[in-house]
């Protein structure tokens, strides 16, 4: 997952171009082929770019081998399989994002925006096949699927997204027993530590019921996390453990604002889950409680 969220990211931060005040980054109500013309050279110039970049960065010292497969299903607890998940989903919605502001039709947006994600992380998955070090996994692509899934489904069903993958991180003292592979320092333990990664389903509790008197913002969220994991495979040192959560949250996007440039900050955080009060169940210390969870 550190390889694919990392990635993820870059494409992600794509998206604020579309807030922009020129005119030719308003969006359009029919299709505008010159929007589209920009689509097609820039995604594609990305797309290659940062393979490019990926293959050099984290393949480039390491053995090459015949494609091959391994299961790494029973890793980290499938805590980086929660990461192909929402990396495929958010990178997806990006892509229908800017065909809609291409003015594509919705068709076209689930069709080639949607399936980004699952596109760009599977194009990793192939290099991770070809690499001795690691190997194709059918659990990621799996979970790819599933993140594109989610996004297209909803759009389907209710041409909206009514619930969102969101992400958590608080540090741990794991990461300083195994630096190297858990990070060694803050930024690095977001992407690697999977002990303080929380991710969640947020779903919209105004949009399953438009009449109500909810406010249109707010969320409720289930996390999932785990915990004492210093590899990714249980060993005899550790008692690694799955944690569950249940929380308010925040709908951003769903805020009021007659700013431009909050409406792009909000945008961009929203993937963020908002500290709120949480109830903690695990196997290991059963029900916990904080006043504000990170």
């Amino acid at each position: 997952m550190n390889r694919t969220f990392f990635a993820g990211l870059f494409l992600i931060s794509i998206s604020v171009f579309a807030q922009k005040k020129d005119s030719f980054w308003k969006k359009s109500d029919t299709l505008d082929l010159k929007k589209r013309k920009t689509l097609i050279i820039g995604g594609s110039s990305a797309y290659v770019i940062s393979m490019v970049g990926i293959n050099q960065l984290w393949y480039a010292n390491f053995e090459k081998s015949n494609l091959h497969s391994i299961n790494d299903n029973k890793e980290w607890l499938q805590m980086d399989k929660f990461g192909h998940v929402m990396t495929s989903y958010y990178i997806g919605k990006i892509g229908m994002e800017l065909l809609d502001w291409s003015g594509e039709s919705k068709k076209n947006q689930l069709i080639y925006g949607a399936t980004l994600g699952f596109t760009f992380l599977s194009t990793i998955e192939i290099f991770d096949g070809f690499s001795k070090e690691w190997g194709f996994s059918f659990g990621d692509i799996l979970a790819n699927a599933s993140g594109t899934g989610l996004l297209i489904g909803q759009e389907l069903l209710w041409e909206e997204q009514r619930i969102q993958l969101k992400y958590s991180f608080h540090q741990t003292k794991f990461a300083k027993q195994n630096p190297e592979l858990l990070g060694r320092n803050f930024l690095e333990n977001t992407l690697k530590d999977y002990n303080g990664q929380t991710y969640w389903i947020s779903a919209n509790i105004w949009s399953f019921n438009k009449k109500s008197k909810f406010p249109k913002w707010l969320n409720l969220a289930l996390g999932y996390g785990a915990e004492n994991m210093i590899t990714s495979n249980v060993t005899n040192n550790d008692n690694r453990f799955r944690q569950f959560y249940l929380s308010l949250d925040l709908d951003l996007t769903k805020i009021k604002t007659n700013s431009k440039f909050l409406k792009t900050v909000f945008s961009a955080v929203n993937f963020i889950k908002i500290p709120a009060p949480t109830i903690r169940y695990s196997s290991e210390e059963k029900f916990g409680f904080y006043i504000l969870y990170f």
